[in-house]
């Protein structure tokens, strides 16, 4: 799937975020730039959020109570050792209330073992090319839901 530009990513995330019925791990994966960030705000902004949508590369999350989802956006590119976020209370966010938006996962080896959706995002000359990758039934749903 080729986005365009920043205005289509957010329309991605917002559409992304409104076909999620439980909680789950979306985890999100690319080089710097790539849109993981604007992903997450569309999102966020499709809920209400208007300002302050920024990457948590400092404080590795940010948390967005919502009913009936909540959703904790994280950025682990910081990340040091995996077992850190042991020490944030990473486990108490993975529940069937909260979509979790990972940033960088591959700094998180060995502690997520149930993602249900993994997306790639890729540089393309028109845009940026996206790649869904289920890993649950739930992952599955959404990816159904969105190539149609």
């Amino acid at each position: 799937m080729l986005i365009r530009n920043e205005k289509q990513m957010r329309a991605f995330g917002a559409k992304l975020v409104s076909i999620c019925r439980s909680g789950n791990i979306i985890t999100l994966h690319g080089n710097l730039g790539t849109g993981k960030t604007t992903l997450v705000r569309g999102a966020l902004e499709s809920l209400g959020v208007s300002s302050g949508v920024r990457s948590p590369t400092y404080t590795l999350i940010e948390y967005y109570p919502f009913e009936p989802l909540s959703i904790a956006h994280f950025d682990l590119y910081r990340l040091a050792e995996a077992e850190e976020l042991e020490y944030i209370g990473f486990r108490d966010y993975l529940n069937d209330e909260t979509v979790c938006f990972i940033e960088w996962p591959e700094r998180a080896e060995g502690l997520l073992s149930d993602v249900g959706l993994a997306i790639n995002l890729n540089y393309d000359p028109e845009g940026r090319q996206i790649q869904l990758l289920a890993g649950s039934d739930w992952g599955q749903d959404i990816v159904e839901s969105i190539v149609g």
